[in-house]
């Protein structure tokens, strides 16, 4: 049960985040607590319950959990030379009930849905970000063991209009050189260098704020699913048809 209707976030969300940007400090931060809480924090969790009605019939293997799903807005500072203590965004999780994963825990999950809200910056993805080396290495025997279904879902012309292909930029993504264990000239060399299997799309301030930002992120994320059951399959996390 959604706790209050989602109707996208209020102006003062994405102010809060610009404010916070500026005045990253644990002073400042309680004492502006009530606004995160209710602007942003409040608002992101009925969001999850939302988009979580909408999972179940589109595809009941994902779990929005208002719990489990967001992720926190302290960052950890333990090995970062930045020692500002709060992100300047806010996000979470939809991920798949088999491994259970929701943020922050130790058992790793499968490929998923990802939501970040930041002025300026918003954005939908989805899949499997940087997994872990047997993760990554079950998913690259998946694909050279059937490339052409694999290229059926990267390479569909309507996927590719939509989000551009696979996300590159972020460092490390994509090896120089085939991974050993891959003879040269795999047909499915291109694909083996990857080490994250992420797509995304931009979102505006003004979408942000719209009364049907969780339609349109959930077609986002249903254009997202094919991607997101090959990874899982790949990995033993089957679809489901019903919770």
């Amino acid at each position: 049960m959604i706790s209050q209707p989602f109707a996208g976030f209020r102006p003062a969300a994405l102010t809060f985040l610009r404010a916070l940007r500026r005045n990253n400090r644990r002073d400042w931060f309680e004492a502006n607590r009530e606004t995160f809480e209710r602007e942003v924090k409040a608002p992101l969790k009925a969001f999850v319950e939302d988009l979580d009605v909408r999972f179940a019939t589109v595809a009941p293997e994902f779990v929005g959990d208002p719990k489990a799903s967001l992720f926190r807005i302290h960052r950890d500072i333990r090995f970062s030379k930045d020692k500002s203590p709060y992100k300047t965004h806010a996000a979470f999780w939809i991920f798949h009930r088999a491994p259970g994963r929701g943020v922050g825990q130790t058992v790793d999950g499968g490929a998923g849905f990802y939501f970040h809200l930041e002025p300026g910056e918003s954005l939908v993805a989805a899949g499997l970000w940087m997994p872990p080396r047997p993760k990554l290495q079950r998913v690259r025997d998946a694909i050279a063991d059937d490339p052409d279904a694999w290229e059926e879902v990267v390479l569909n012309p309507a996927f590719v209009r939509r989000f551009g292909g696979l996300n590159e930029g972020d460092p490390g993504a994509v090896l120089k050189r085939l991974p050993r264990g891959y003879a040269p000239g795999h047909p499915a060399e291109r694909w083996l260098r990857y080490n994250s299997f992420t797509v995304s799309r931009a979102l505006s301030d003004a979408d942000v704020q719209s009364p049907r930002l969780a339609t349109m992120v959930m077609k986002e994320f249903t254009a997202m699913l094919p991607l997101t059951r090959w990874l899982n399959r790949a990995l033993g996390f089957l679809p489901s048809r019903t919770r």
